[in-house]
């Protein structure tokens, strides 16, 4: 018989053997592997796409319908999770990701494409809050370090590797593949899911907060569109734009305004007065501020500057998720054997702060063995920090919470990347022709010279002379991007003190879970008696009784 896990009486684990346990979360790896990869695994993609579907004015949409529809779609994933069962909800999600990668892949025009990678994305909202929730019903928090350590530092590297897998796909089988690969991976995941977990759909009438959900999605989504549209598509002093940050923030205040009438909020406000919620939110916004931003810059910089492929960049990226990879794990078993977390994130946002500053020194000679150590120091740091906060999260809040917490952290997470990725752009594109002209010592673009540094290949057909100066411009330009991005990363480390040290509990609640997981079962008077009854018999005088 296998050996079964001993995080408390009162656990679901102890009906869960080992070998489940494990068989369970490799199919919530595959979960979170699909969600993550399919963020960046377009982006080397996109020309070859243009090229075949047409529709260049609608490119950056690729993008961002997946950004948008996973981030909305979040917060709404982790309640009915926590109101109903996760076990159907993430199943729901993994089919939704599926239909949207095959419609993906079979797209004829580019507004097809957008439509269907909206509605994958609308599937990866509810695998990335699904796998990190329901590893809270089979692992206590304080065994739950090594595990969440795999699944973030998994997500680090997918995210870090997907242009790599893109630009492979895309140069032997086709820009199709990167979507139907999807299928036969996700199918394994639905099959394993079906079987190992236990649960089913709840029966029990339960009151959803739809007017606090749709003021929420679309405070979201205005947002993110503020963030993604601004300073790229139009101009952040036009009208579309200011009126997007407006709307955001409007229907963001309507939301607040909701959720203090509604039944069962989406996300209740009692949440915001944790202090451990409060801290790892705003550590985890800023920090995927910088994240995102970082891993928008390196790729262009390696194949722009440097002059490698979009394959060959990828592959330099390797010391970054090494190091990710390995503080992720590391972090997670040493949280789990000494109970303690709040060191992780402080010693990591430092590491994220000084990778920073290390990659802001990065110019035209830096060899590259010189630039794997900066980004090794960058991923180290990255990894300390971002499994760390999920598990001080889940294990200050109710198990009734689970979800609704884990999806607001990871919302909050999400939405600062989105901000870093357009802001950090903007910088870019300010910066980026100033830059060029001064380091060819020339006050305008001269005419007929068309310096177009978004295509890399391009720039490296350029006369010698003109090309070395675009050249450095753009590094100068990226070396003010990272430069930029110190001071950002120093925040999330000033943050990471405030983050409130608990004892990690060593049992997923303190109360029976049932076989819905996260759905609590109504019982009678009768009921509870006779519940701690059991639970007096299990523990208590065992040999006497």
């Amino acid at each position: 018989m296998s050996e079964t896990l001993t995080a408390g009486p009162s656990d679901l684990s102890t009906s869960l053997s080992h070998r489940r346990v494990l068989v369970v979360i490799g199919a919530l790896m595959l979960g979170m592997f699909l969600a993550a990869l399919d963020g960046t695994v377009v982006s080397t993609a996109l020309p070859t796409i243009v090229g075949d579907l047409h529709g260049a004015s609608h490119l950056s949409w690729v993008v961002t319908a997946y950004l948008l529809t996973s981030t909305v779609s979040t917060p709404l994933w982790g309640k009915l999770g926590d109101q109903f069962g996760r076990k159907f909800f993430f199943q729901a999600s993994i089919v939704i990701f599926l239909v949207g990668s095959a419609l993906s892949g079979l797209s004829h025009t580019m507004l097809e494409l957008i439509l269907f990678r909206a509605i994958q994305g609308l599937g990866a909202g509810g695998l990335m809050v699904g796998a990190q929730t329901i590893i809270g019903d089979v692992v206590s928090p304080r065994d739950r370090g090594r595990y969440s350590g795999y699944f973030m530092g998994m997500f680090g590297v997918t995210t870090v590797i997907g242009p790599l897998i893109g630009g492979v796909f895309v140069d032997s089988i086709g820009w199709r593949w990167i979507f139907y690969i999807n299928i036969p991976i996700g199918a394994v995941a639905l099959v394993v899911t079906a079987v190992a977990l236990p649960g089913a759909l709840s029966r029990i009438h339960r009151v959803i907060d739809y007017l606090g959900s749709a003021l929420l999605a679309m405070s979201a989504t205005a947002l993110v569109l503020f963030a993604s549209l601004g300073g790229t598509t139009y101009p952040w002093t036009s009208p579309f734009i200011i009126g997007l940050g407006v709307a955001g923030v409007a229907l963001a205040v309507a939301f607040l305004y909701a959720e203090r009438r509604a039944v069962d909020p989406v996300i209740p406000l009692r949440l915001f007065s944790n202090s451990v919620f409060n801290a790892a939110g705003a550590i985890g916004f800023v920090i995927g501020f910088a994240m995102y931003g970082a891993l928008t810059f390196l790729p262009l910089f390696l194949q722009e500057v440097k002059g490698v492929s979009a394959i060959q960049s990828g592959v330099r990226l390797f010391p970054m998720m090494g190091g990710l990879f390995v503080a992720s794990v590391g972090s997670g078993l040493l949280v789990a054997r000494t109970g303690r977390y709040k060191v992780f994130p402080v010693v990591g946002t430092a590491l994220t702060t000084i990778g920073l500053y290390l990659m802001s020194l990065i110019g035209v000679s830096t060899g590259a063995w010189t630039m794997a150590a900066y980004m090794a120091v960058f991923g180290l740091g990255l990894g300390l920090v971002m499994s760390v906060l999920i598990v001080a999260v889940q294990n200050a809040v109710p198990y009734e919470e689970l979800g609704t917490a884990t999806s607001g952290t990871t919302f909050f997470r999400m939405i600062g990347g989105s901000f870093g990725t357009a802001i950090f752009g903007t910088i870019y594109a300010s910066l980026l022709l100033t830059n060029i002209l001064h380091a060819l010592h020339l006050t305008s673009v001269p005419t007929g010279l068309h310096i177009n540094a978004d295509d890399p290949s391009a720039i490296h057909h350029l006369p010698a002379a003109v090309q070395a100066g675009v050249i450095e411009g753009i590094a100068h330009t990226v070396h003010t991007v990272f430069l930029i991005g110190v001071p950002i990363a120093f925040v999330a480390f000033l943050l990471s003190w405030t983050l409130p040290e608990l004892e990690l509990r060593k049992s997923i609640r303190a109360t029976e879970p049932t076989e819905g997981l996260g759905v609590p079962a109504p019982r009678t008077s009768l009921g509870e008696v006779q519940l701690i009854l059991e639970r007096a018999a299990s523990r208590e005088n065992r040999r006497e009784l």
